[in-house]
């Protein structure tokens, strides 16, 4: 969506990206609101689970493979697994950042 205000223009994600953020950012603070300190690292949690990275790469006649995986949902799983200050809402936050890896993943072998 573009709004053209003289000479120049707001561009705007597609509605169907902004409806998506905004359901993510209310679960995210209504998880947080489940802890009583340091509520914002719900959000830290889920930023870092969203990171993906290449594990493998190589060059082929055909062109350029690289296999890519979601490192920082792996790092903040381990992480609360072997953290004594495990709390349910961290992991619901990491495993919404899962999901949108994922989807970065699918993005990435599409494009």
């Amino acid at each position: 969506m573009e709004l053209k205000l003289g000479d120049f223009s707001i561009v705007l994600p597609p509605f169907h990206i902004t409806i998506i953020a905004m359901i993510i950012i209310f679960f995210l603070v209504r998880w947080s609101k489940q802890l009583e300190t340091r509520r914002y690292t719900v959000f830290i949690y889920f930023l870092i689970s969203t990171h993906i990275g290449p594990i493998f790469s190589r060059d082929t006649k055909e062109g350029f493979f690289e296999l890519w995986f979601p490192l920082g949902f792996v790092v903040v799983f381990l992480y609360l697994l072997l953290s004594k200050r495990n709390h349910p809402s961290k992991m619901k936050a990491s495993i919404l950042g899962l999901c949108i890896a994922l989807y970065r993943l699918v993005l990435q072998y599409v494009s």
